[in-house]
């Protein structure tokens, strides 16, 4: 009995060690993404960890302890210094705890949470250092949008931050693409008299599908235009297509539906906290009346965008097709998602990676949003191109126009 019980005993401690390694968190990466209104750090874990954050004043610091973990990444690789974040430095105040300490230039407010692995994605904690003043100022520029000009367009580049979105084969990334085009489409409509553009997101960083909604009701948009690039596993694949809301029921078309149900696990990806954002006014009861013109509205824009992008390159789907889009819930506001082209395709993603297409694309969706706003009485147009495009319109809405 003896013999047996030290048998026992060496064998657990010879697996104690590997017991203990194996329960050690490790940080392997760390990323900052600077953002207008806060600044977002993620950190790549191994595993499930405890952690807690706090402040600390005079001066100011924000500290990350996690239990039973150690860095292996090089925090000299940060871009710093960031709008928020001074430097960044690491410690071990017991044996058992990692420090990670960030000196902030302002008095912030942190927000942390832990995402699970998802989409090749690790276990990250993800600590947003927001900064209350800028981000009271941001809201108070968007809803002077209107005020200081007339017609305001909405451009929400998909994806961003933690968030690629699709990547082409010569690792060009989706969320690349789409913010190079906003800016260029962006450009165009600011050096046009009595317009006004508004940019969902002006840098690299995330924002929640909601958020989107929000900021776009903020600025009083009168359209708003949604952009991406899709992926499939055929390399083949190419053209663009555009989307619209389906408002009531299940999205009946498989294609679209899969699309939306990608797009809209882009708060998993990019890291958001369940109920991170509410909107009051996501779950308001439209009337009928107003669903069905609201619809109508995005329909003829959609119509516009492809008409225009025929121009600018292949076309996937001659006519807009419907699904469910969380980015797309602004009922008040005519509201597409444009998918520019296949990223997935080696010569289409060449053609994305071009500063003069990505101009043509901007281009071919201005003229789409100025044909649109002249369709709605927006603003004026030539008598002669009114009534060539009167009968072929009517014909068309009455064809495409939503069942409700």
């Amino acid at each position: 009995m003896k013999s047996i019980m030290l048998i026992i005993k060496l064998v657990v401690l010879l697996l104690l060690p590997a017991v203990v390694f194996a329960a050690e968190g490790e940080v392997r990466d760390v990323r900052l993404w600077t953002a207008p209104d806060h600044s977002r750090v993620v950190f790549d874990l191994n595993q499930k960890v405890e952690y807690k954050v706090f402040r600390l004043h005079n001066p100011e610091r924000i500290v990350i302890d996690i239990e039973h973990a150690k860095i292996t990444s090089d925090l000299k690789n940060l871009n710093l210094p960031d709008p928020v974040v001074q430097s960044m430095r690491h410690g071990k105040p017991t044996p058992a705890t990692l420090r990670i300490v960030m000196d902030v230039k302002e008095k912030v407010q942190p927000r942390s949470f832990l995402l699970k692995p998802m989409q090749g994605k690790p276990y990250r904690l993800v600590v947003d250092l927001t900064r209350p003043d800028q981000a009271k100022k941001e809201a108070v520029t968007a809803g002077e949008s209107k005020s200081k000009k007339g017609l305001v367009v909405a451009i929400d580049a998909g994806h961003g931050g933690e968030d690629p979105g699709a990547v082409g084969p010569r690792k060009l990334y989706e969320k690349e693409v789409t913010l190079a085009v906003a800016k260029e489409l962006a450009k165009i409509i600011d050096a046009t008299p009595g317009m006004k553009a508004v940019l969902i997101r002006k840098g690299d960083y995330f924002v929640p599908l909601k958020k989107r909604v929000i900021l776009a009701r903020r600025s009083k948009a009168d359209l708003m235009i949604s952009i991406h690039a899709d992926a499939v596993r055929q390399r083949n694949v190419e053209g663009a297509s555009v989307y619209t809301l389906s408002e009531r029921g299940a999205t009946q078309d498989k294609a679209a539906r899969a699309l939306a149900a990608k797009e809209n696990a882009a708060d998993e990806i990019g890291g958001v906290e369940i109920d991170e954002v509410d909107d009051p006014m996501v779950n308001m009861i439209l009337g009928d009346m107003f669903r069905r013109d609201s619809l109508n509205s995005s329909q003829i824009l959609a119509e516009s965008i492809i008409g225009k992008l025929k121009d600018a390159g292949p076309i996937k789907y001659s006519t807009p097709k419907r699904a469910r889009f969380v980015v797309l819930g602004a009922m008040e506001i005519p509201s597409v998602l444009v998918e520019l082209d296949y990223i997935s395709n080696p010569a289409r993603e060449k053609k994305l990676k071009s500063r003069d297409h990505q101009r043509r694309l901007a281009s071919a969706l201005f003229g789409a949003s100025m044909s649109f706003f002249e369709k709605m009485g927006r603003i004026k147009q030539s008598s002669s191109q009114a009534r060539s495009e009167s009968v072929a319109d009517q014909k068309q809405f009455a064809a495409n126009s939503p069942t409700l």
